[in-house]
């Protein structure tokens, strides 16, 4: 049998720094991914809340989702991790969002043009549905 907590507030063990439940709840990503978008398929490296990745050809991504948002009107940031000795420029956007997946992620090489890389994070706040 499931058991259930139902608390307003949330704080530390010495009884300080609170915060609200609703903050932790509305606040935490619903959606993230780590994927390398080099190789076949967008291979998954960690995930939450992912059912699969989408290789669309270079620098095309899609991301989609194990459980749906409650609209496409969340907040979605995607990102081409860069490490030490790596590219320094660049980036990646999410473009084309529906309440189950992004689908379009545009992965940019340093001179702006679309690329493959090997780390491109993904992240999703907003409600579930």
């Amino acid at each position: 049998m499931a058991s259930e907590l139902r608390v307003n507030t949330l704080k530390d063990a010495s009884g300080n720094n609170s915060i609200g439940l609703s903050y932790v709840a509305e606040g935490s990503a619903k959606v993230w991914v780590a994927f390398d978008g080099t190789a076949s398929g967008a291979t998954i490296r960690d995930s939450f809340n992912v059912s699969s990745t989408d290789d669309d050809g270079t620098g095309l991504h899609g991301v989609n989702f194990s459980s749906a948002m409650s609209t496409a009107n969340y907040s979605s940031v995607a990102n081409r991790a860069t490490f030490s000795g790596g590219e320094t420029t660049g980036g990646a956007s999410a473009n084309r969002v529906t309440a189950s997946s992004i689908d379009k992620i545009q992965v940019f090489n340093d001179d702006g043009s679309l690329g493959d890389r090997s780390n491109i994070t993904v992240h999703v706040l907003g409600d579930l549905a």
